[in-house]
C-alpha cells in the first residue's frame, strides 16, 4: 500500500458560458385548478448559488499523522470544545488502512530466529 500523495492537473480548464434563465416561462405558465396548499411555484433564478463553507470562527483546521494507519487525517476541529466537527479521511477508513497497513508490516520477510545450538 502506497502512502505517498500528489495531485496533478489533468488539462486544461475550458471555460464555461453561463446562461441565464428568465422566469417567462413560470409566467407564462397554464393556469390550474389546484388548491394553493398543492400548487407549485418555479424558483428564482436570479439569486446566486453560494458554494462556498459557511465562515465559522470557533473551528480550526489541523493534519495528523495517524501512525496506525500510515496516513495524514485532515481535521476540523471546535476550538471551544476541542471535538472533531470533520474530518477525512474518516474513521471507518482509517480502521481499514490500519488494517491492511500491519498486515503489510506482518507480511515483510523478517529474519529468522535461529533455534540451532549446534553451530
Amino acid at each position: 500500500m502506497s502512502t505517498d500523495f500528489s495531485i496533478r492537473p489533468v488539462g486544461i480548464p475550458a471555460p464555461v458560458q453561463i446562461v441565464t434563465t428568465s422566469n417567462a416561462a413560470a409566467n407564462e405558465a397554464v393556469q390550474t385548478d389546484l388548491p394553493v396548499s398543492q400548487t407549485v411555484a418555479a424558483s428564482d433564478t436570479g439569486a446566486p448559488v453560494r458554494n462556498d463553507l459557511p465562515n465559522h470562527e470557533n473551528v480550526s483546521r489541523q493534519v495528523v499523522f495517524d501512525q496506525a494507519a500510515a496516513s495524514f487525517v485532515f481535521q476540523v476541529v471546535n476550538e471551544r470544545t476541542d471535538a472533531v466537527v470533520n474530518q477525512f479521511p474518516d474513521e471507518a477508513m482509517l480502521r481499514r488502512r490500519a488494517y491492511f497497513h500491519a498486515l503489510d508490516l506482518k507480511s515483510e520477510p523478517s529474519r529468522p530466529l535461529s533455534t540451532d545450538r549446534s553451530a
